[in-house]
């Protein structure tokens, strides 16, 4: 926009619905790890051992921790005293631009920040590792050809997006703020906070058949000149 000031409760806002629905989407990730490990292994139980409270704990989970996670992060980066310039060296409020702009002591702030970034993402990452590592187990004792190109294909979009999302993640949260990964930090963010989000419904989506099926129905057939 013309105007490229923000609030203070502004920038506390921003800052707190990112760090929350960023943490929310790593254990989405993991949730959807796990469901297509229950499905490859377990396919004819799947019904029965992913009930609907299952999924529901899955799908609530995530955003109860991340918004509570995320509010305690939130929370320390605005006890800090701001007292330098009032220009952001980024495109929204972000925890490592911001820390660089604190007088006062950011040794706390910073070390929570890195705890949580290394905890987050090796748990969630984790997770998924284990869960593709029991995947790929039981897609090599798929007999059919067929039957295993299917499982991979359908576990291959979700990695690419998982690798996309946690790479750049792992580059921007878990090194200490300093003046050149601040700078850098601007280039990586625009992978999880635009490429990502556009490329998920091409990744995810249009490897689904009836998405297919509308695909080829929404195009003509012949063409008249």
């Amino acid at each position: 926009s013309e105007k490229k000031t923000i609030s203070f409760a502004g920038c506390f806002t921003q800052c707190y619905i990112f760090i929350a629905l960023l943490l929310t989407e790593i254990y989405m990730l993991a949730a959807m790890a796990y469901d297509r490990y229950m499905a490859i292994r377990n396919p004819l139980h799947y019904s029965v051992k992913m009930s609907r409270k299952v999924c529901i704990c899955l799908a609530t989970c995530p955003y109860v921790y991340g918004f509570s996670d995320g509010l305690f992060q939130a929370i320390l980066t605005f006890r800090l005293t701001f007292c330098r310039s009032n220009v952001i060296d980024h495109f929204y409020c972000a925890d490592p631009p911001l820390i660089k702009l604190s007088c006062s002591d950011t040794y706390i702030k910073v070390h929570a920040m890195l705890i949580s970034a290394g905890f987050n993402l090796s748990s969630s990452l984790t997770i998924i590792l284990v869960s593709y590592g029991f995947i790929i187990t039981a897609i090599l004792r798929i007999k059919s050809a067929d039957g295993r190109h299917k499982a991979f294909s359908t576990c291959g979009s979700h990695m690419m997006a998982v690798t996309l999302f946690y790479g750049s993640l792992f580059c921007m949260y878990i090194r200490p703020p300093t003046d050149k990964t601040v700078k850098e930090s601007k280039i990586i963010a625009v992978f999880y906070t635009f490429v990502s989000p556009i490329s998920n419904p091409l990744i995810c989506s249009l490897r689904n058949k009836n998405v297919k099926k509308s695909n080829k129905e929404s195009y003509p057939k012949e063409i008249v000149c």
